[in-house]
């Protein structure tokens, strides 16, 4: 019973993040190159705009971020700044168990990406750090992992595609409608996510009511590209096995290992432990923190060193790009990381 319970809440959290995905790629589709161009020489525009970038929940902020330091159009701190202030797939998750306190991290990450990008670009100058140069050839998109081609808002999101999108109705739309109304009905009966009518029900339903208008009038190339190449198959399963994973291993270190216990007496080691993790590029061993603090065993302090010092899928392409500046960027990320964590630890935070 306690096994189809924590199935139920995985699978609340990956929905939750698959429809904020979907959602922050509509957004991102909408505003790709007015962000772009907002880019400017001045340092201080460039350190808010790819820390904002980075805050923005999921990897696309960060591989936007990577795709202009690749052209040159932001500096090595800012990219520094922009992966502090990233957490990846995993702020879906958080703003979805603890939404207030997400919500304060992510505005502290977004400040500590700032300052600490500002720092970044001076330390290179007197460490005499020569980052590398930037990409000018016009194929230089091939480098970066995840940047799809920009279509015309207008054209992809029209209304009048309803018509053609269901003459004749593709699987793949089918799967996914089936998916987003099934899911609908489960919230609406109390089976999936909040059993009572409140704040976090009527979210669900809004969000759930935004993705299936999105999956309905998208074209077939928005809907094959974006949501089932991209969303799905390389986010949800995983983002739905880590969940579970990390549900199942705080429910049974609680009931069986005495977890809380453990953690208490070994916390400086669980905060080493979590800086450490948060080197990989990869959403999901994180999630194993987030669900600790939202039961309550780790301090808030572990979850923001970890959530500072981890930037989800955002390295990848960086690593494709340059090894030693992606290198460069997360020995930054880890030091900064264990200064600010160490710092609210001896606060007691």
């Amino acid at each position: 019973m306690e096994i189809f319970h924590i199935f139920k809440h995985a699978l609340t959290i990956s929905f939750f993040v698959f429809v904020m995905m979907l959602l922050v790629d509509f957004i991102d589709t909408a505003t790709k190159k007015s962000v772009s161009d907002l880019m400017g020489k001045g340092p201080w525009r460039q350190y808010t705009l790819a820390s904002f970038l980075g805050s923005t929940p999921g990897c696309l902020g960060a591989f936007m971020n990577v795709s202009l330091y690749v052209r040159g159009m932001i500096s090595f701190g800012a990219l520094v700044g922009g992966m502090i202030a990233t957490s990846g797939d995993e702020a879906f998750v958080m703003l979805s168990q603890f939404p207030g306190t997400a919500l304060a991290l992510i505005v502290l990450l977004f400040v500590s990406g700032i300052f600490f990008a500002w720092i970044s670009d001076r330390l290179i100058k007197i460490l005499r750090i020569t980052p590398c140069e930037p990409c000018t050839q016009a194929h230089c998109d091939h480098c970066i992992a995840g940047m799809e081609s920009q279509e015309g808002l207008r054209n992809i999101f029209h209304p009048t595609n309803l018509v053609t999108n269901f003459q004749p109705l593709s699987f793949t739309r089918f799967l996914l409608l089936a998916m987003i109304i099934s899911f609908l009905s489960l919230v609406l009966l109390g089976i999936l996510g909040p059993s009572s009518w409140d704040w976090k029900k009527v979210t669900f339903i809004g969000l759930s009511l935004c993705s299936l208008y999105i999956t309905v009038v998208v074209s077939e190339h928005y809907l094959n590209s974006h949501i089932w190449e991209h969303i799905i198959k390389k986010h949800l399963f995983r983002v739905f096995l880590w969940s579970f994973g990390a549900l199942f291993f705080v429910h049974w270190g609680l009931n069986f290992w005495n977890l809380d216990s453990l953690i208490n007496q070994h916390m400086l080691w669980v905060f080493f432990i979590g800086a450490l993790l948060a080197i990989i590029p990869e959403s999901g061993p994180h999630l194993i923190f987030v669900m600790m603090y939202a039961q309550g065993l780790i301090p808030f302090s572990i979850l923001f060193t970890t959530s500072f010092i981890q930037d989800g899928h955002g390295m990848l392409p960086m690593l494709s790009y340059n090894l030693k500046d992606a290198v460069l960027i997360k020995v930054f990320n880890l030091v900064f990381g264990l200064a600010v964590g160490g710092v609210l630890i001896s606060m007691g935070l």
